[in-house]
C-alpha cells in the first residue's frame, strides 16, 4: 500500500492561515453583535428617557392629572398617550398616579391597575431606567416625575419591549455579515497569497522536509563552528609549541601538547565508554570546548556511561545540542566572572535520556521564558547570525521526538527530556 502523502509546507501554511481567518472572523462577528445590541440597548435606554422627560413637561398632562378624578384624566392622556406610541418607536406610555394606578397603557383594559415595576425614585422626584417585566413582558422602561408647585403629582413611565430591541439588533445583521464577509476575503487572499509565496520557496515539500532543512543546516553551522574553533586552538598550541622547541625549551613545549591531548581524550573517553555512543555528537562537543577555551569560558562535560543514546537522528541530535550549547556559551560570555558551561548527559526514568546545559550567565526574565521558544524571537541582536530560529527548532525536533524541554534558573539550565533509542 502506497504512503499517505503527507501535506506540503504550503499547504499547512495555507491552511494555518486560513483556520486563523476563520477564528478571527467569528470572533469580530460575535463583537459587532454584541456591540449593536450594547448599542441599541443604550439607543432605547436614551429615547424611553427623552420621551418620558418630555411627556412629564406637558403642560396638559400636569392638568389632567391635577384637575380632575382619575377617569377624567384617563379620557384626556390616553390619546396622547395612543398618539405618542403611534408616532414613535416606544412600545408603551404609562401615566399614573403617586399610588401607581394606571391613567393610560397600551392595552386599555390594564388602566385602573397597579403599575408593574419600580416607583420609589420617581416618588422622590428622580427618574430611573431599569429592565422589568410587565404586562407586554420583558422591556426598558423609563420612569420620571410629573411635578406641579413643586410636588410630585403623577409619575409617567415610557418603554420598550426588549423584543423590539431584539429586532434593531436583527436589523444590523446585514452590516455585521457584510463586515465579516469582508474580511473573510481579505483573509482568503492573504491565506492564498502566502501559500504561494511559502511553495515558490519550498515547492511542493512537506513541513517536515522544510524542517529537516533547517535543522540540516543548524547542525552544519554549529559543527562548523565547533571545527573551526578546534583548528583554532589546535594551531595556536601548535605554533606555541613549536616556538618553544626552537627555543630550546623541550619540556614546556611537551606540557602544552601533552595538555590538549589529555584534554580532548578524557572527551573521548566519556563519549566511547557509554554502552551506545554517537561519534557525532562526540565530534561536536570536541568542537565546543575548544570554542568554549576560545572564549575564556570554563567548560564542563559529563557523560553517564549508562546514558542510553536518544531515538534522533545525528543531524536532530547535533541541532538540539549546538543550539543549547551555543546559547549557553553566548550568556555565559557576556556574564561576569566566573564564567562557565555544564553539559550533563544522564540516565533518566523509562530508559530515557536527560540532557541539561547549564551556563554561568545573567539568566532569562520570567517574561520571556516562553518567547524564548517561539520562532523568529531572540534576546541577541538581529545581526547575530540570524538568530531567532535555534531554541523554536529545539522544542519543535524534541516534542516531534516524543520528548519535553524545559528551563529553570539558579543557574540558568536547559533540561531536555528524550526517548532512549530502541534496539
Amino acid at each position: 500500500m502506497a504512503a499517505t502523502r503527507r501535506a506540503s509546507a504550503a499547504s499547512r501554511v495555507f491552511l494555518a492561515f486560513l483556520g486563523a481567518v476563520a477564528v478571527i472572523t467569528v470572533l469580530l462577528a460575535v463583537l459587532l453583535a454584541v456591540q449593536a445590541q450594547a448599542t441599541e440597548r443604550a439607543e432605547a435606554e436614551t429615547v424611553t428617557l427623552a420621551v418620558a422627560r418630555t411627556i412629564a413637561e406637558m403642560p396638559d398632562v400636569q392638568e389632567a392629572v391635577t384637575s380632575g378624578s382619575d377617569a377624567a384624566a384617563t379620557a384626556a392622556l390616553q390619546p396622547l398617550a395612543e398618539r405618542i406610541m403611534d408616532e414613535t418607536s416606544i412600545d408603551f406610555v404609562t401615566i399614573m398616579t403617586t399610588e401607581g394606578i394606571r391613567l393610560t397603557h397600551a392595552d386599555p383594559g390594564q388602566i385602573g391597575k397597579r403599575y408593574l415595576g419600580t416607583i420609589g425614585p420617581g416618588l422622590e422626584g428622580r427618574t430611573l431606567t431599569e429592565e422589568a417585566v410587565g404586562t407586554l413582558g420583558p422591556s426598558l422602561r423609563s420612569v420620571v416625575p410629573v411635578t406641579s408647585s413643586g410636588e410630585v403629582v403623577a409619575l409617567v413611565s415610557a418603554g420598550i419591549t426588549l423584543g423590539s430591541v431584539g429586532s434593531g439588533v436583527l436589523r444590523q445583521l446585514p452590516f455585521v455579515i457584510a463586515i465579516a464577509a469582508a474580511l473573510a476575503a481579505v483573509g482568503l487572499a492573504a491565506a492564498w497569497f502566502a501559500g504561494r509565496f511559502t511553495r515558490r520557496i519550498a515547492g511542493d515539500l512537506p513541513a517536515s522536509a522544510v524542517r529537516d532543512a533547517v535543522s540540516s543546516y543548524e547542525s552544519i553551522r554549529a559543527l562548523g563552528e565547533a571545527l573551526r574553533a578546534q583548528t583554532h586552538e589546535h594551531g595556536n598550541r601548535m605554533h606555541t609549541a613549536v616556538a618553544l622547541l626552537e627555543l630550546g625549551r623541550t619540556d614546556e613545549a611537551i606540557g602544552i601538547l601533552t595538555e590538549t591531548s589529555r584534554q580532548s581524550q578524557d572527551l573521548v573517553d566519556q563519549v566511547t565508554a557509554r554502552r551506545d555512543g554517537d561519534p557525532t555528537v562526540g565530534a561536536l562537543l570536541l568542537g565546543k570546548a575548544a570554542q568554549a577555551r576560545e572564549r575564556g569560558v570554563d567548560w564542563s562535560a559529563e557523560i553517564d556511561p549508562s546514558a542510553p543514546r536518544s531515538g534522533l537522528r545525528p543531524v536532530d541530535a547535533v541541532s538540539v545540542i549546538g543550539n543549547l550549547i551555543d546559547n549557553a556559551l553566548d550568556a555565559a560570555a557576556a556574564g561576569s566572572e566566573p564564567r562557565w558551561v555544564r553539559v550533563v548527559f544522564a540516565p533518566a526514568p523509562g530508559d530515557a535520556l536527560s540532557l541539561s546545559v547549564s551556563d554561568s550567565g545573567d539568566g532569562v526574565h520570567a517574561d520571556l521564558r516562553e518567547r524564548i521558544f517561539e520562532h523568529g524571537f531572540s534576546t541577541k541582536p538581529a545581526a547575530a547570525d540570524g538568530r531567532g530560529v535555534g531554541l523554536a527548532l529545539v522544542r519543535a525536533i524534541v516534542e516531534g521526538a516524543g520528548g519535553a524541554v524545559d528551563l529553570t534558573e539558579a543557574p540558568t539550565t536547559f533540561r531536555v527530556i528524550l526517548p532512549g533509542r530502541r534496539p
